[in-house]
């Protein structure tokens, strides 16, 4: 009997253990990590990029990070072809898009690229944030077969240099970019991954030719690359920042007013989670890196990739309702926590009292046998000295209900002579007396 009690009592404890303990508790533990991208899909993603100038790509793997705005920007650089100089400087000033989106403003080609085929953009984003090193080591495989396959060489448009196996592309000019056009599965050589054929883009216009490697009109560097502050660190397999970049070429440019810039304007890159705009990471562990935007950022989001622009009001007004909505936001958030909070806190009391009462009920059971000798009654049956009444009703599990009480089947319920005759005293199911009537 004791080793039987002493067993109910510890699993007893061992429920309402598990019952306080919160549900996500666990898996909080596990901790999941981002998957890693496969070789063979970093080499679909960057096989259309790697062959252009280092500046270029620099600005692209930091852009792609946020794909929301590069639709944004296609969308101003095909609205305001003919800004210039000082009237591009201000138009881009009062956008509150990430620099290196504003950099590519000068190459509405890119731009047009990166929006028409967003889910590689988006994709090739979230393969830079998971794995920055690879993304740098893969632009410098496929560079290395594009030139094992001599399609990369030194042009009139651009400079290849070879520093300790390191291929590095800078323009031929310093004023002038010129953006390549190729086909991937013929400018690499045999494509080792017939089940992952490389992406391509050709411009609107372009005309194949036989060649495997061609370039298009020059780009000269405008009032928007002064925001290129990229520089590719093929070493270190990470992308540097340098705010005083291109400071000649534009010099109106408010350089410190950007919110992941490292300190000193200068160092590696990060990531700022508040250009993302509530677009959605690929995997869990990236969204809880950086703290995944709320639901209402979300369609936002998705507003924007439908259409809509919002072109209604002026981009101050734009910027003022942006930061209002944010303060909403994080107000709500803020909120939604202290809630959630109360409501753990309250739901685990309750499961603690309940497992309080459900021991309370084994332990009376088990000393009882459920009812011992007088078969479900006595004062050791599961409902104290009154079964289904008193005070004592089913241990208190539905206290306050009006299932019991001296009103409710009174103090000696079903504890009558036509059911305990036979029994007598105290072992009829009423643990009362056998000259009850039954109601």
């Amino acid at each position: 009997m004791k080793t039987r009690r002493a067993f109910v009592r510890g699993l007893s404890w061992l429920l309402m253990v598990l019952l306080a303990t919160p549900p996500n508790l666990f898996a909080q533990q596990g901790g999941a990590a981002p998957a890693a991208i496969k070789q063979e899909e970093l080499d679909q993603l960057l096989a259309p990029i790697a062959l252009y100038p280092d500046a270029l790509v620099a600005q692209i793997l930091m852009a792609s990070t946020y794909p929301l705005e590069i639709v944004q920007a296609d969308r101003f650089a095909q609205q305001n072809k003919n800004l210039k100089g000082d009237a591009l400087t201000k138009a881009l000033e009062q956008q509150t898009w990430d620099p290196s989106v504003k950099s590519l403003v000068n190459f509405p080609q890119v731009l047009t690229m990166m929006s028409e085929k967003l889910d590689r953009t988006q994709k090739l984003g979230d393969a830079f944030l998971t794995q920055q090193k690879a993304v740098m080591d893969t632009i410098q495989g496929l560079r290395a077969k594009a030139q094992a396959a001599g399609n990369l060489k030194t042009t009139k448009e651009q400079t290849v240099i070879v520093e300790q196996k390191i291929i590095k592309i800078e323009p031929a000019s310093p004023q002038v970019i010129y953006v390549p056009t190729y086909n991937p599965t013929v400018v690499y050589g045999a494509w080792p991954y017939p089940a992952y054929p490389p992406y391509y883009y050709y411009p609107p216009g372009y005309v194949a030719t036989t060649a495997a490697f061609s370039f298009a009109a020059g780009v000269a560097m405008g009032a928007a690359w002064g925001y290129a502050w990229g520089n590719t660190n093929w070493n270190g397999g990470s992308v540097n920042i340098n705010n005083s970049q291109n400071i000649n070429i534009n010099n109106n440019i408010n350089r410190n007013n950007i919110q992941n810039l490292p300190a000193g304007g200068q160092g590696q890159w990060q990531h700022a989670a508040e250009h993302r705009q509530g677009v959605p990471y690929s995997n869990q562990a990236l969204a809880e890196k950086y703290n995944q935007a709320s639901p209402s950022q979300k369609v936002q989001a998705r507003e924007a990739y439908r259409g809509y622009s919002g072109s209604a009001l002026t981009p101050q007004e734009q910027q003022q309702a942006q930061q209002r909505a944010q303060q909403g936001q994080q107000q709500a958030g803020q909120q939604a926590t202290q809630q959630g909070q109360q409501q753990q806190k309250a739901q685990q009391a309750q499961q603690a009292r309940g497992g309080e009462q459900g021991v309370q009920n084994l332990d009376r059971g088990a000393a009882g046998e459920r009812g011992g000798a007088g078969d479900r009654g006595g004062a050791s049956q599961l409902g104290g000295a009154d079964v289904r009444g008193g005070s004592g009703s089913r241990g208190g599990a539905f206290e306050g209900v009006d299932r019991g009480g001296s009103s409710a089947r009174g103090a000696s319920q079903r504890g009558s002579t036509s059911r305990a005759s036979s029994g007598g005293g105290g072992g009829a199911r009423a643990g009362g007396g056998g000259g009850g009537r039954r109601r």
